[in-house]
């Protein structure tokens, strides 16, 4: 099985892919979160993991708009912990770093722990990893680089401080992707995009459907339509404890709203605390 993810070994999505899918999986290393899509739909990967959101830094607006784009289907998600580590090559000291490599998330989640080190020039990169690897492949002295534990393993790297993220209560979910839906008994979640005429409560209509058929709305997110000036899609992630209550409240919406798309059924995550 090959699963598509966004960076290099050793990355965040390597991790998420390696927990949902099973350890015995391949990878297939994409630059950017475009190719992770076009490589699942193109078959070049048989399955796909994506980044959504994570509790610090938010949504991830880029893979909204991708899922809404493609004919890929949600048929499971993850909530991965997070742990950020500063690595440099054996031997350095921290007091010895003058520049920082990571993905731009990953460096906002650190942030205040950079506070206390003013004269650290911080350098957004592709990817977490990508950032370990790179100090690694090019022996970069005074050099260091945001990434995980499993990172520093293996590219060699020591750790020179540990889960530097701001919240330790860091996590990131990860959506899995498909080509095609997977209906089972135990999907008890969707994630569903509609689009609503202008008219005054329109919103709040579509909303109360969900409210009156016992539809937990766990994620609500906004984002402009391309080519439609200040209207936007809703993108919507719904649970229920009935299949059925579910299929009633669609049905519903459906004539309260001028499109909708369902992303995908699947069974919730556990819940973080």
């Amino acid at each position: 099985m090959k699963i598509a993810i966004q960076g290099v070994t050793g990355a965040f999505h390597e991790i998420a892919a390696r927990e949902y899918f099973g350890k015995d999986v391949e990878t297939l290393n994409c630059e950017q979160f475009k190719d992770v899509f076009n490589s699942v739909e193109n078959t070049t990967a048989d399955f796909g993991i994506a980044a959504i959101e994570n509790t610090i830094a938010g949504s991830i607006l880029e893979n909204y708009l991708l899922l809404k784009k493609s004919k890929l289907k949600v048929i499971g998600e993850l909530n991965l912990h997070i742990t950020q580590n500063l690595m440099a090559l054996p031997g350095t000291r921290i007091d010895d770093i003058t520049e920082v490599y990571s993905h731009p998330i990953a460096i906002q989640q650190s942030k205040d722990f950079f506070d206390n080190y003013p004269n650290i020039k911080m350098i957004n990169w592709s990817d977490t990893a990508s950032a370990a690897q790179k100090v690694a492949d090019e022996k970069l002295a005074h050099t260091a680089a945001i990434a995980s534990e499993y990172a520093a393993e293996l590219y060699g790297l020591q750790i020179l401080a540990r889960n530097i993220q701001t919240h330790k209560q860091n996590f990131t979910r990860f959506l899995a992707l498909s080509r095609s839906a997977v209906d089972v008994p135990e999907n008890n979640k969707a994630s569903i995009c509609f689009e609503l005429t202008h008219q005054p409560g329109s919103l709040v209509d579509v909303l109360g459907v969900f409210k009156n058929n016992n539809i937990n709305l766990t994620k609500i997110q906004s984002l402009p339509i391309v080519g439609s000036p200040f209207q936007y899609a809703f993108y919507v992630d719904l649970e229920w404890t009935e299949r059925n209550n579910f299929d009633r409240a669609i049905s519903k919406v459906l004539n309260l709203v001028s499109n909708l798309s369902v992303l995908g059924e699947y069974k919730a995550a556990d819940r973080v605390s």
